[in-house]
């Protein structure tokens, strides 16, 4: 008898452990009332540009939007990573644009903006530095510090640093090359760590995708149907290579601070690769445009862009930005995938993750996964 309950409380500790180590939640449940900030470029904009901009705002037209009948500024027929994100967080409202005026942010804001670089001063846009600004402007009006430590910082930039930069600079030798993506990384390190001064304590940051393979892209240099513009590829695989040892660097380095790292860039490369296996028909080029991939003008009223009949089947919807379909991979993926995906912890994890607690685990580098 006494081997008996021994054994079935061995069981049972072990039963704890284990949910405490894999916390069974499903959307909302047992996650903390906590809230989603989003920073980057247009991939995150929630319509933010739309504030900014002088002119009439494609994205804030049909079909942008299309999926939803809503044209509401977002680069997406529809919904973008971050509105499946928060739904999954349990947050009830939808994550509004930082700079529009009287929206509710008591959950979160996007302070993303089309065209954000992490270098230069970028036309009717935030630099990440400036968008870090404006978020601990608003901070002492809208959420507490305690608020704050527990909630969720999603950032996705760079990719239009590398653009400019190789458009500048055509015959950039690798030497060259290599300056730059340490300046870029060296200043992201520095804009998260002046938002880590501000209060936030929890870091989701997104590898850029393979840059060569945007419809835009394979457009503007001619690559053809079947290949992508390598030169950017390298530079975001120069980049993202140094991230996660960035943040290893900054987790032992400053109290509380929390991250993982999404790796976008394999997400992006399978379903180009390997399009069937995510029922994916087109990934080469654009839903919504004009050209050889369909990459440029989608919205413009004065450009007759064409329209693909089911923007499901396709990757991307205009030249840079992917499909509602996408988008919520991408969500599901950042929420809840294992540590081939996103690692050391996945979005689902980092949030019930004890703030201020040192992080147990590190990044590493993996092999590609099939996510």
């Amino acid at each position: 008898m006494a081997t008996h309950c021994t054994l079935v409380s061995v069981l049972g500790v072990f039963l704890i452990l284990t949910l405490f180590h894999n916390p069974i939640t499903v959307s909302g449940q047992n996650i903390p009332a906590v809230a989603l900030f989003t920073f980057g470029d247009s991939n995150f904009d929630a319509g933010n540009k739309q504030t900014l901009s002088q002119a009439n705002f494609t994205q804030g037209f049909w079909p942008y939007g299309k999926s939803r009948d809503d044209p509401n500024g977002k680069f997406s027929d529809g919904f973008i990573a971050p509105d499946f994100v928060a739904r999954f967080m349990g947050i009830p409202i939808e994550i509004p644009a930082a700079l529009k005026p009287n929206v509710n942010v008591s959950r979160g804001a996007s302070f993303a903006v089309a065209d954000a670089t992490l270098l230069g001063a970028p036309v009717e846009s935030l630099t990440l530095n400036q968008q870090v600004r404006k978020f601990a402007d608003m901070k002492a009006a809208n959420w507490n510090d305690d608020f704050i430590k527990k909630s969720v910082f999603i950032i996705y930039i760079g990719a239009n640093d590398y653009l400019n930069f190789t458009k500048n600079n055509p015959n950039a030798d690798a030497s060259a090359q290599q300056a730059f993506v340490i300046s870029v990384t060296n200043k992201l390190k520095n804009d998260i760590s002046l938002l880590y001064s501000s209060g936030a304590s929890k870091f989701v940051i997104q590898t850029l995708a393979p840059l060569g393979c945007l419809p835009i892209v394979r457009q503007d240099y001619n690559t053809g149907m079947d290949q992508c513009y390598e030169k950017l590829n390298d530079l975001a695989k120069q980049h993202n290579k140094k991230i996660g040892p960035m943040l290893n660097e900054m987790a032992k380095a400053s109290p509380g601070f929390q991250f993982t790292v999404f790796d976008f860039y394999n997400v992006i490369l399978r379903r180009t690769q390997r399009n069937l296996n995510f029922r994916f028909f087109v990934t080469n080029s654009s839903c919504c445009g004009i050209g050889t991939h369909n990459a440029y003008g989608c919205g413009l009223p004065n450009v007759h862009s064409k329209l693909c009949e089911y923007q499901r089947s396709y990757l991307f919807f205009d030249g840079r930005h992917n499909t509602e379909k996408a988008q919520e991979m991408f969500g599901n993926l950042l929420f809840g995938a294992d540590p081939n995906v996103i690692q050391p912890m996945n979005v689902r994890e980092l949030v019930v993750y004890p703030a201020d607690e040192p992080m147990r685990e590190s990044w590493m580098p993996t092999t590609s996964a099939t996510f």
